[in-house]
């Protein structure tokens, strides 16, 4: 007799704020649960402007803080600014040891700084939400002139096989291709390696920055079979509309579907099957209608335990801070992007730390 499948966990929102591009900027955060840097903490990694920054971090009132860093943060990039950091003008030699050393669990044990790496966050304040999720952050981003953290086309898709299949959360400084990537004309900047492994482990969110004109956030909806050659391929896209824009309201993203049907921000923005454009409700991720190239959009699942399917959808965030490229005229600046995201509750019994 065949055993049952093991019952769901309890799901629970989870609030992320999510931003990146501060370069030296300090701007005031909403509140949420789980604060997500996306990398470019400052213009060029000095010891003087990452104690800035950490300062800050450190003062925002999160249960859990991720971070990353970003091409301009060179001093965390120690082999690179061993071999180019002549090149900036420095108003004395940095250390990248010191540098690295500010965002260490030891000197700033509030934050969580990944390097191409995956962690396991487990909320455990008696007022949060006590879910769990897993984690991949990365500063790497396409080669793009002489800065920090950067790859040949050659070696992305080596590079981005280090994403594992079970994480929910992934943190990357460069978009993937075509997604949250335009610059300029409308050219894509992203990388196609990091679309195609996404493609593959399907996170619930992905949260990016590096292309400050790509600020927003779409739902990309994944088809062929996951284990297939095709697993990355996408079968439809939405765009989401800011209810911020303009107003005093959060620039938020509602991926649980308790918006779903009450007019709660601009929505999502798509193309049905005829061309024509289509509005979704903020709802769930995975709810409201029909997406960009058509099929109908589907549920995105919830955290993957062994033996269950992976997700249908991603949503992709840019969440750029500064609006223009960086030296491109005057400062302008972003709202942070807010989400709302239902998550597992952990439990005592659960297997390993976080």
């Amino acid at each position: 007799m065949a055993s049952s499948p093991p019952p769901r966990p309890q799901m629970r929102k989870t609030r992320f704020v999510c931003i990146s591009d501060t370069h030296n900027q300090t701007p005031k955060l909403p509140r949420g649960d789980v604060l997500i840097h996306a990398g470019d903490l400052t213009n060029q990694g000095s010891l003087s402007e990452l104690q800035k920054t950490v300062a800050w971090l450190e003062k925002a009132d999160f249960e859990a803080k991720i971070i990353i860093a970003g091409n301009h943060d060179i001093t965390l990039d120690a082999p690179f600014y061993d071999a180019h950091g002549t090149s900036w003008r420095f108003p004395s030699p940095q250390d990248p040891a010191a540098c690295l050393g500010l965002l260490t669990t030891n000197a700033s044990p509030s934050l969580t700084y990944l390097q191409h790496q995956p962690a396991s966050i487990r909320l455990r304040a008696p007022t949060g939400p006590h879910t769990r999720f897993t984690v991949f952050g990365s500063p790497y981003s396409p080669t793009l002139g002489q800065w920090a953290f950067q790859y040949a086309d050659a070696t992305a898709a080596e590079l981005w096989a280090a994403i594992p299949t079970d994480a929910d959360v992934v943190v990357t400084h460069t978009p993937p291709r075509n997604h949250c990537d335009a610059a300029g004309a409308g050219r894509s900047h992203g990388c196609e390696a990091l679309r195609r492994r996404l493609g593959r482990v399907r996170p619930r969110l992905v949260v990016c920055g590096h292309i400050h004109e790509g600020r927003g956030a779409e739902r990309v909806r994944w088809a062929g079979d996951d284990d297939g050659e095709d697993g990355w391929l996408e079968e439809g896209c939405e765009v989401w509309e800011d209810a911020g824009a303009g107003s005093k309201r959060q620039s938020l993203v509602d991926l649980t579907g308790r918006g779903e049907g009450k007019g709660k921000g601009k929505g999502w923005r798509g193309l049905g099957d005829d061309g024509a454009e289509t509005r979704h409700g903020m709802g769930s991720l995975g709810l409201g209608g029909r997406s960009k190239g058509g099929g109908e959009a589907g549920g995105v699942g919830v955290r993957r335990e062994e033996g269950e399917e992976r997700g249908r959808e991603t949503c992709v965030v840019n969440a750029a801070f500064m609006a223009a490229g960086y030296g491109e005229g005057p400062k302008r600046f972003n709202k942070p992007i807010v989400v709302d995201m239902d998550l597992p509750i952990w439990t005592d019994g659960d297997d390993g730390e976080g």
